[in-house]
């Protein structure tokens, strides 16, 4: 459990990062994301936790 509020926390961390030094970044990011069609931002996040859980399994061996 305490690695899952670490996980929490350091998501927390980049997202303020990305908030705090680069707003309008941000402001397009989310805009894009915004007019993606649903089913290409499914398949993004299907992707992106899929790495992210590989990413986390060969970490932590």
């Amino acid at each position: 459990m305490t690695d899952l509020f670490a996980a929490a926390g350091l998501v927390l961390v980049i997202e303020g990062l990305l908030w705090a030094a680069a707003p309008q970044l941000a402001l397009r990011l989310a805009l894009t994301a915004a007019q993606t069609p649903e089913g290409r931002l499914r398949a993004m996040g299907t992707v992106a936790a899929a790495v992210g859980t590989a990413i986390v399994w060969l970490a932590r061996g």
